[in-house]
């Protein structure tokens, strides 16, 4: 019930989201990925242990990132790399401004097949800011996880939520209310979704305070993705654990 009610107060206050959104972007700067190649390598093995992907929006491009170095996927890499000593080979794939469905029909297909052991997913921020519904949504993020179930089915596939709108500093009091209502039901059609689809959705990044954010009061800047990466390597590390401790649930029940 309580999401019907943030469906339908969110639209009655759509004019009020369209001119604060048009306000801000008038005064935001655009910013661009950093420069570089989007991908690397962390350690030295005949093959790397663990091959992460991120793929998405602009998140997953590093925008906001003054190098790339400080973008979520290198950092991800560099950070399993130091706490378990392993080769870690990523690639960032992101498209500024893609909502699900765009990254479903225009990245993932040009993407190499590669063996990508993990998949991070940062979609459903543009799908929330551009007030899709949630069935669309729905198509859109359902039908991105059966396009990446389907070429890398050994991967695992895992979805970062939507940070907390009122957090973030770039937005206008007004305008941050209105949007969390949308990201409350993007968030909760995504966790249904990654339960329904084999993807495990990560938890919610809570911001530490305003450091963690560029120069547009919106995307991460290097700190930010800091926090970031940390929070999702630990969740690629505590999945293989689980995974390790139900073989061995198994193993034993076989005996």
């Amino acid at each position: 019930m309580k999401y019907l009610v943030y469906s339908v107060a969110s639209w009655l206050l759509l004019p009020v989201a369209l001119v604060q959104g048009l306000r801000m972007r008038a005064r935001t700067p655009r910013l661009l990925p950093p420069d570089g190649r989007p991908f690397g390598q962390f350690g030295s093995a005949p093959e790397p242990a663990y091959r992460i992907l991120v793929v998405g929006d602009s998140s997953a491009a590093g925008v906001g990132a003054d190098d790339v170095r400080e973008t979520v996927g290198c950092q991800i890499a560099h950070i399993l790399n130091e706490q378990t000593g392993a080769m870690v080979s990523w690639r960032n794939a992101g498209a500024n401004s893609a909502i699900s469905e765009e990254v479903r029909d225009h990245v993932v297909p040009n993407l190499e097949r590669l063996p990508y052991t993990h998949i991070i997913l940062t979609v459903g921020t543009n799908d929330m800011k551009n007030f899709l519904t949630a069935r669309r949504f729905k198509n859109g993020f359902g039908g991105l996880l059966y396009a990446l179930k389907a070429k890398w089915p050994q991967a695992t596939i895992i979805w970062s939520p939507m940070i907390d709108m009122r957090m973030v500093p770039g937005l206008p009091t007004a305008l941050s209310h209105i949007l969390q209502m949308r990201a409350k039901i993007i968030n909760r059609v995504g966790h249904r979704l990654c339960r329904e689809r084999y993807a495990i959705a990560a938890p919610q990044l809570v911001p530490v305070d305003k450091s963690g954010f560029s120069a547009d009061g919106f995307h991460a800047c290097g700190i930010g993705y800091r926090y970031w990466a940390e929070l999702l390597a630990h969740t690629i590390l505590e999945t293989e654990d689980i995974g390790r401790d139900a073989a061995d649930d198994t193993a034993k029940a076989a005996e």
